[in-house]
């Protein structure tokens, strides 16, 4: 969205609009791929990562995230090479001192779940990387409710949140997700766990459905927001 803004206008003015609504961003996404696993487009996927830390420092934000989606078939020697990739990654960030925070995704063939992304960043072992957990990726993937008891105190750096229908988890995908408190997730559970591993910080709601990213935008935050919370009270986290 931001890219189509800058096509006709300039990063000043993006940042204007967020000062005159009062929005506090508190992170971006970087759209960039390729970042960790080894291909033949590194080079090019760390410049592209290094002009969105320069486009988001430019706007007061200085937390962004990446993703480990990816089309390769993957090796176990992947492996080992993505953890060097991650600590060049956090490399980039670092000269925008920025946190740079990395997302599994269930539909990964890479990194999908909660245990493989914190071996990996903390075999990474880069100050300005760390891991995010998204509900929807770790309650519809390969997770047990047992992984998050492997999170250190104070490892998560950013949450996404939100619910899944009941129906197959096989016919889960984006376009599935729902609001928190509508769905069958154990998000009290979840966030009680986050809690006590130390997290408190900012729950980023993520929907894709039409009805939602088309809707009135008041009236949705309005609903997330008063589900949301019900969900926190519920968990005992506000």
């Amino acid at each position: 969205m931001l890219d189509e803004i800058l096509k006709a206008d300039s990063l000043a003015s993006a940042r204007q609009v967020i000062t005159d609504l009062g929005v506090n961003p508190v992170q971006g996404a970087t759209g960039v791929t390729e970042l960790f696993e080894p291909n033949p487009n590194r080079t090019a996927a760390l410049d592209n990562l290094k002009r969105r830390c320069e486009m988001y420092a430019s706007m007061g934000i200085n937390r962004l995230y990446a993703t480990t989606g990816t089309n390769k078939k993957i090796t176990e020697d992947d492996y080992k090479a993505a953890v060097e990739n991650m600590h060049d990654a956090g490399d980039v960030a670092k000269q925008f001192d920025m946190s740079l925070r990395i997302e599994f995704l269930r539909t990964s063939p890479f990194i999908s779940t909660l245990p493989t992304i914190l071996k990996m960043t903390r075999s990474a072992a880069h100050p300005n990387v760390a891991p995010m957990l998204d509900c929807y990726h770790y309650w519809s993937g390969l997770n047990k409710l047992e992984d998050l008891d492997m999170i250190r105190p104070g490892e998560i750096s950013h949450v996404h949140f939100q619910d899944v229908p009941d129906m197959p988890r096989e016919l889960l995908d984006s376009s599935t997700r729902i609001i928190p408190g509508d769905g069958v997730s154990p998000l009290t559970r979840i966030l009680g766990k986050l809690s006590e591993k130390g997290y408190a910080g900012p729950l980023s709601v993520e929907l894709f459905l039409p009805k939602f990213q088309q809707g009135d935008p008041y009236d949705v935050a309005r609903e997330i927001r008063a589900k949301s919370e019900a969900v926190m009270r519920q968990a005992g986290v506000m």
